[in-house]
């Protein structure tokens, strides 16, 4: 990525300084934004092309607040923490509509009715034997898309609180 057109920069944290700069002048510039979280000009290059294999989180959550791009901290934890990676988190905000109907799907009164019927028969000798454990797998997998359609809630709904 180093020596590419900046136009061409894929970075994330390139583009979503860009994409603050909309609404933020001092942005337009690395030494404006530079400035302003409190960094050296080549470091905040080093971040933006890619130099620094992981950006410190405190610059992280510093960018993410400045650029107001809460999918920086939730790349961070998803890409960089090694807990994270293992977590259903999202990544980008969508469109609102579109986080609404999963969440609506997700949380469907009878799929929940559904949820709990299997978890107490799972659960209610207090053992999880061999034929439950393919029906307490789909319990999670459930669980899992209904976390990352949160957490894409969470994201869209952290840039429009701070609009």
């Amino acid at each position: 990525m180093g020596n590419g057109s900046m136009k061409d920069n894929d970075n994330v944290y390139f583009r979503a300084r860009k994409a603050a700069a909309m609404y933020n002048e001092r942005l337009f510039s690395r030494e404006g934004a530079a400035e302003l979280l409190g960094v050296s000009v080549s470091t905040l290059a080093d971040y933006e092309l890619g130099n620094t294999k992981i950006v410190p989180v405190d610059k992280v959550v510093l960018m993410a607040d400045l650029y107001n791009c809460p999918e920086l901290k939730y790349g961070y934890c998803k890409h960089e923490c090694p807990i994270g990676k293992t977590l259903p988190i999202a990544t980008q905000a969508k469109n609102l509509e579109g986080i609404a109907l999963r969440l609506i799907r997700e949380f469907d009164a009878d799929k929940l009715k559904g949820i709990q019927r299997d978890l107490i028969d799972i659960t209610a000798d207090g053992i999880i034997d061999d034929c439950e454990k393919p029906a307490l797998k789909a319990i999670m997998e459930q669980l899992d898309q209904m976390a990352v359609a949160i957490s894409e809630l969470k994201i869209a709904g952290e840039k429009a609180l701070k609009d």
